[in-house]
């Protein structure tokens, strides 16, 4: 079985793509760490996300950065929205992905055009999605559990920017597949957006049995 799991930053979508696939034991890829690297690596190449040869030359990274913890902090990520608009980088990760999802036995991508481009046949396609606000208050209490010193308004604004970004773009733009199930987690607690989306799955494979 293969599972997509889509949507913005602090949805919730990589909380639950994780209890997902440890529910059904399936394999487990958060695509968005491969764009992070790419981020990370740029910034250590002291090039320019906005260069597309910058971007590419930065995809030639160590695996070992996938573990690196600066990766989850806000800049990487910011860097990693600006280096995914560019089709070369797209391009030079999705293979990576595509072997990963179509692997013997299945498995579950989280990410952000997983169910449109990666694996558009996948079994289940969830879209994960949460109002602008609403993600940037779980972002900012993430932050400060992490004592970083972070204002909500720039928090706020980063993540609409960032999802300016990824709908806009020209390759692989954010949006749910036609046929993805929707979940807004706003106001759900995190066991109910998890049973929510187990709920959805077991859902969609009845469904395809019947």
């Amino acid at each position: 079985m293969i599972i997509a799991v889509d949507g913005p930053t602090a949805s919730g979508k990589g909380t639950i793509a994780k209890a997902l696939a440890e529910h059904y034991g399936l394999p487990f890829l958060d695509t968005g760490l491969l764009y992070r690297a790419v981020g990370f690596q740029l910034l250590q190449n002291g090039g320019d996300p906005d260069s597309p040869d910058d971007a590419l030359e930065a995809c030639e990274y160590s695996d070992d950065i996938l573990e690196h913890p600066e990766l989850r902090d806000e800049a990487i990520g910011g860097l990693a929205s600006r280096v995914s608009v560019h089709p070369e980088v797209r391009a030079a990760l999705n293979k990576r992905q595509v072997d990963f999802a179509y692997q013997p036995g299945g498995a579950l991508l989280d990410g952000r055009d997983i169910g449109t481009v990666i694996a558009p046949d996948a079994d289940v396609k969830l879209f994960i999605t949460a109002s602008a606000n609403v993600r940037a208050e779980r972002r900012y209490r993430e932050m400060k559990s992490r004592g970083v010193n972070v204002e909500f308004e720039a928090i706020l604004a980063d993540i609409q920017a960032r999802d300016i970004r990824d709908a806009g773009r020209t390759t692989a733009p954010l949006k749910p597949a036609v046929d993805a199930i929707e979940i807004d987690t706003s106001n759900m607690s995190v066991e109910t957006a998890i049973q929510s989306a187990v709920t959805a799955v077991d859902s969609k494979v009845a469904a395809s049995r019947a």
